[in-house]
C-alpha cells in the first residue's frame, strides 16, 4: 500500500473526505476553517496522508500537524480531528477564474491510481462554505460507507 502526504486541507463532510488544494495564500485553510465552522470535521490542514483501500482513496490526517490550522493573522489553533474518509472531490483554489458553470463530468486526476473529480474553485467572498458543500453533493464521487469493507469481511445485516 503507497502512502503520499499531499499538501493540501481536507475535511469529512457527510462521511466524505473533500480535499482543497492550491498555492500558498489561495484561502485553503480559510475554507478549511469556514467549513469546519459549520459543523465538518478537519482531517488535515496544509497536509493530509493519503493511502488507497479496497480501490478507494482514503485522506487522514498528517503525522505531526494533526488537528492544527493556520488562522491567517492570528496563529495555530487546535481542533478535534475527523477519523479517515473516502476522497470524493478536490476543490483546486487559485488556478484561472473557474467557469460559472463547469462542463460536466469533470475532468480527474490519478492519485495513487485512483480517478478523483476535481473542480476549480474560486473562494471568493459570496458564501464559500456552502457553496463547497454544494461542489461535493453535486460533483464528488458517491462513496458509500459499505464500499469500504473488504471483501471479505462478513456480512452482518443477517
Amino acid at each position: 500500500m503507497t502512502t503520499i502526504v499531499l499538501q493540501a486541507s481536507a475535511v469529512v463532510i457527510g462521511g466524505r473526505a473533500l480535499l482543497i488544494e492550491g498555492p500558498p495564500g489561495s484561502g485553503k485553510s480559510s475554507l478549511a476553517l469556514a467549513l469546519v465552522d459549520r459543523g465538518t470535521g478537519l482531517i488535515g490542514d496544509d497536509g493530509v496522508t493519503l493511502t488507497v483501500e479496497n480501490g478507494v482513496l482514503i485522506a487522514s490526517p498528517p503525522p505531526h500537524i494533526a488537528g492544527l490550522l493556520e488562522v491567517r493573522g492570528v496563529g495555530l489553533v487546535t481542533l478535534p480531528v475527523a477519523p479517515p474518509a473516502p476522497v470524493a472531490l478536490i476543490l483546486q483554489l487559485g488556478g484561472p477564474v473557474p467557469e460559472r458553470l463547469p462542463e460536466t463530468p469533470l475532468p480527474r486526476r490519478s492519485i495513487n491510481g485512483v480517478a478523483v473529480p476535481v473542480l476549480g474553485f474560486d473562494p471568493g467572498t459570496i458564501a464559500p462554505a456552502p457553496r463547497a458543500e454544494w461542489a461535493l453533493a453535486m460533483h464528488g464521487l458517491d462513496i458509500k460507507p459499505a464500499s469500504l469493507c473488504r471483501p471479505d469481511a462478513p456480512d452482518d445485516s443477517a
